[in-house]
């Protein structure tokens, strides 16, 4: 029984040593063990977890170890596939299943704590493709698993100097052109696109959706008409504005559906199965910004009436994340950036004002009054826009 750590975790520690990359904080290590079967790594003291091949969970770091197995495309899509794990399988045939050759690299487990430094097995190359910062696929297997499009064009939103090779480019597009991006699902798409928002530059993911012609392919019907609306960069990322370095996956998600119409922006947000709240971020950012206020403009009534139609005051967290979209769109426009981000600073004034009010005393007060029903509501409403008067937020 032979055990290689093997995939990212080399792959990362050899970027750190090459290229001047920053680690990841916390790799996921993955190991491949050669030479073995599932009965000897039971005896092992290993537990059992895969379905279609076998996977183990080593007995104290729970970290998954897989037998090394060859693979064979079965069905068209990405779950289509017979897997054959036996001793005699080599690492090299193990490797030669993998995505990039960047990632068909391994080192023996002795030598895992220091990767960058051990004896490396790389048979297709990864090393030098990646001093180059080249995508290579490793064999023409790549063609059979649609995902592999998706994990590239992450791969290139997460290192803005790395470029697919031109054999890997063009067989991309065949696997378009052959109808396999057709069979990818919406949870793996979104499982993809949403991790790719937030890698370094997301504008590279789409354009190389774009290049191999899979962008298209993988929109609902409404959306696909506007497919170049969708932006080839976002707000602040090609110069790590703090406003895109910082922004979560909602404001990343509104603000990559924002050229959308309504109708197709709901459309791809369902077809994607995109989380619910982001999608109604992404919708009330359409709304609001669409006749967003000049600075003279919002007052406090301007401003109680914004934050009450956003539910601000129960939900302060996704207004923050509304005006962090609006002013991240208005970068576009250098002459009114400055009036919105004055808007802004009023809004978020207010708000923050408002979370200091206490609104339970207010509605106490109007029921020892005699109010009831709607006028409770309305006494609440005039007591915190007298409370926003009295506050001194209203000059920039």
């Amino acid at each position: 029984m032979q055990i290689y750590l093997v995939g990212g975790a080399v792959r990362d520690a050899l970027m750190a040593r090459e290229l001047g990359l920053p680690a990841p904080a916390q790799a996921d290590r993955d190991w491949v063990v050669v030479g073995a079967t599932p009965e000897a790594m039971v005896a092992e003291g290993y537990e059992p977890v895969g379905r279609d091949f076998p996977v183990f969970l080593h007995p104290r770091t729970r970290e998954e170890y897989a037998l090394a197995r060859t693979e064979r495309k079965t069905a068209p899509g990405y779950h289509g596939f017979a897997f054959h794990a036996a001793p005699d399988v080599t690492l090299e045939q193990d490797l030669a299943r993998r995505d990039l050759t960047i990632n068909a690299m391994a080192v023996a487990a002795q030598d895992a704590e220091h990767p960058d430094s051990a004896p490396l097995i790389d048979p297709w190359g990864g090393l030098a493709d990646l001093r180059a910062r080249t995508l290579r696929h490793v064999t023409e297997a790549f063609a059979e698993d649609p995902v592999r499009i998706l994990r590239l064009a992450r791969f290139r939103a997460r290192w803005p100097g790395f470029d697919a090779a031109p054999e890997t480019a063009a067989l991309m597009r065949a696997m378009v052109e052959r109808g396999e991006a057709d069979h990818l699902v919406a949870e793996r798409v979104w499982q993809e696109v949403s991790r790719g928002l937030m890698e370094a530059r997301p504008g590279r993911l789409l354009d190389t959706l774009r290049d191999c012609g899979a962008l298209p392919r993988l929109l609902p019907p409404a959306a696909r008409p506007q497919a170049d609306r969708l932006p080839t960069a976002l707000p602040g990322e090609a110069d790590n504005h703090p406003l895109f370095t910082g922004a979560p996956l909602a404001v990343r998600w509104a603000w990559l559906v924002a050229p959308l119409d309504a109708a197709a922006q709901q459309a791809l947000g369902a077809h994607w199965r995109v989380p619910n709240a982001l999608q109604a971020l992404a919708q009330m950012a359409q709304r609001e910004r669409a006749d967003w206020p000049a600075p003279q403009a919002l007052d406090a009534a301007e401003a109680l009436r914004r934050l009450q139609r956003c539910d601000a005051l129960r939900k302060p967290e996704r207004c923050r994340e509304l005006l962090r979209v609006i002013e991240g769109l208005a970068l576009a426009d250098p002459d009114g950036a400055a009036a919105v981000r004055r808007s802004i600073r009023r809004l978020d004034r207010a708000l923050q004002a408002l979370l200091g009010f206490d609104s339970a005393a207010a509605v106490r007060q109007a029921q020892a009054d005699g109010a009831m029903g709607e006028q409770v509501g309305e006494r609440l409403h005039t007591a915190r826009l007298h409370y926003l008067l009295q506050r001194d937020i209203w000059n920039d």
